[in-house]
């Protein structure tokens, strides 16, 4: 599934975020210490090599919908930006901080005048978000920094089920 808004190409794919070769940034569905974990964060770590685990412990711990930037060491990346997602609950005001690390990543993307960017389904794995919601949040939340103005021209979101594939693909039809 694919649009463009103000010429920037929206993606969503299945596929393996640490194999995303001709993209300037990835996005890693980090935990708030940023020591390092399972699913996407383990994979983007294990890709990378000791060293991003280092330098992105080195900016923890960080809240709930916070973000930072490390070097991507040695994946085929420029960049990657840790965003700490949050932990499903009807309680918090989770819908708010998860957009907050959509909107911070493209912001970080920005300033390091990258032209594109990949991203998981942030807090839709272990942290439980329910998919639609989280879906609609992360496409609603970039198209909004896309139309306030950003030097990418490309964002992808790489999911890692048919399921997650259906609902950000549901989220960008929709828009």
């Amino acid at each position: 599934m694919q649009r463009e808004i103000q010429d920037v190409a929206i993606e969503c794919v299945k596929g393996d975020i640490t194999r995303q070769c001709d993209i300037d940034i990835i996005v890693n569905a980090a935990n708030k210490q940023l020591k390092g974990g399972g699913g996407v964060d383990g994979a983007i770590n294990r890709a990378a090599g000791p060293r991003l685990v280092e330098a992105s412990r080195a900016l923890g711990p960080i809240e709930a919908g916070e973000a930072v930037i490390t070097p991507a060491f040695e994946l085929p990346n420029d960049h990657v930006i840790h965003c700490a997602g949050p932990v499903y609950s009807q309680r918090q005001p989770v819908a708010e901080q998860l957009a907050s690390c959509y909107r911070q990543a493209m912001a970080l993307a920005d300033k390091a005048g990258a032209r594109s960017i990949a991203f998981p389904a942030i807090s839709c794995g272990i942290y439980g978000y329910p998919l639609g919601e989280a879906g609609r949040i992360a496409i609603d939340t970039v198209t909004d920094a896309i139309e306030r103005g950003t030097g990418l021209t490309h964002v992808r979101f790489v999911l890692f089920s048919d399921e997650t594939l259906a609902a950000f693909g549901n989220a960008l039809s929709a828009r």
